[in-house]
């Protein structure tokens, strides 16, 4: 009888501490990944889509294989671009759910307000879709950034465009928060470093839709190149509201406007806009056969045409796929973050450039492209900027 009680405490001993049971979203059959994406405010056509690319890849993994035995399920969350909604997000998928890993989390603000929770419950933030040195500065060893930055976009992009189009007086417009400040101060430090200043700086609000005050100033201060701090629905208004006054200088935008929804929703008068990208949009008619493949494939699963941001989400699972797979059986925060330490990616389909990362350095890589809407189709126009 006693050999009998022993043998069970014994069992349960080791039933209840299995090596699996020690991380927060990982099983023997499931890795169990999270991400917020705004789904129903002003960046709902970038956060569906986004969520659908990292579905796309979740389900190729599914279909072909395993991670080390384990499938991929995602749980996505809606915080509106909401700071505060992003809070009570994160909260869910690190206490309820119990996520083993934050990825392509969607906006500056609502990073910066959500990345506290996680990391006191020791979850990664992974390649969060915005281009802030937030998202690797200061260090903190649960942060890995995919994206060029907001601030070295426009300081690299600004001063070249500046010279091309012998512009007098370079203007901004920007959204008054964490995302506009980083292209306004990498307009700035651009401009410094060929011995020119901004001649007027113009924020609004997040969530405006009226830019006619904004764009009278820098009309009125004969603005010749405006760099817009601005996303989807602000870029078009402003140069929507600029051409109607007959107001057309050189707009540059950040990697944040770069999307086909702005010469979808904004038609013709986007012509001409100068942008920052990372990697190329995917058009169904694309050149390369392997992007036209792939964006066919994700328009019979998701019934749309796909994004540049269906290409991030893509991106992002397929970079957490090849860490995890080189991490071993035994995937914990830690034997990640030590793999995650040691991974390059090397360039894509989609044109990305080589992504290198070590325990001292959380951003891939800071190199980005202009691209330009010619004939309501962006355009690669130069190679990536150093």
């Amino acid at each position: 009888m006693k050999l009998r009680i022993t043998l069970a405490v014994a069992a349960a001993a080791l039933a209840s501490a299995p090596a699996f049971a020690q991380q927060q979203g990982v099983t023997k059959t499931e890795i169990l990944i999270g991400t917020i994406q705004d789904l129903s405010g002003p960046l709902a056509g970038y956060g569906k889509q986004a969520r659908n690319g990292m579905q796309l890849r979740i389900d190729e993994l599914n279909e072909q294989g395993t991670i080390h035995g384990r499938k991929l399920r995602l749980i996505a969350e809606d915080d509106g671009y909401d700071p505060k909604k992003a809070v009570l997000a994160a909260q869910k998928l690190v206490n309820q759910d119990k996520i083993f890993i934050m990825a392509g989390h969607l906006g500056t603000a609502q990073n910066m307000a959500s990345m506290p929770v996680q990391f006191e419950k020791n979850v990664v933030n992974f390649m969060p879709i915005t281009a802030a040195r937030e998202m690797y500065e200061p260090f903190h060893r649960l942060k890995y950034s995919f994206a060029a930055t907001y601030f070295d976009q426009i300081r690299l992009a600004l001063p070249k465009l500046a010279k091309d189009k012998a512009a007098k007086k370079v203007c901004t417009i920007y959204q008054d928060d964490d995302f506009g400040l980083e292209v306004l101060r990498g307009a700035e430090a651009g401009l410094k470093s060929v011995g020119m200043e901004l001649g007027e700086k113009t924020s609004y609000k997040r969530g405006a839709t009226d830019f006619s005050s904004q764009v009278a100033r820098m009309k009125a201060a004969n603005c010749d190149l405006v760099v817009l701090g601005t996303i989807i629905r602000e870029t078009i208004g402003t140069i929507a509201e600029a051409r109607k006054t007959g107001f057309n200088p050189t707009f540059l935008g950040s990697s944040a406007a770069y999307t086909d929804l702005i010469h979808k929703l904004g038609g013709k008068a986007m012509d001409g806009l100068y942008a920052t990208m990372t990697v190329q949009h995917p058009y169904l008619d694309e050149a390369s056969q392997p992007i036209r493949f792939w964006a066919q494939k994700y328009k019979t699963r998701f019934n749309e045409d796909p994004t540049v941001f269906s290409v991030y989400g893509y991106t992002i699972i397929d970079q957490f796929i090849k860490a995890a797979q080189k991490a071993g059986p035994n995937l914990t925060t830690d034997t990640f973050v030590k793999t995650m330490d040691t991974m390059t990616f090397e360039p894509d389909m989609f044109g990305g450039a080589r992504a290198t990362y070590t325990a001292t350095k959380r951003l891939g890589n800071d190199q980005s492209r202009l691209s330009q809407i010619v004939d309501g189709k962006w355009k690669v126009v130069s190679d990536y900027l150093k």
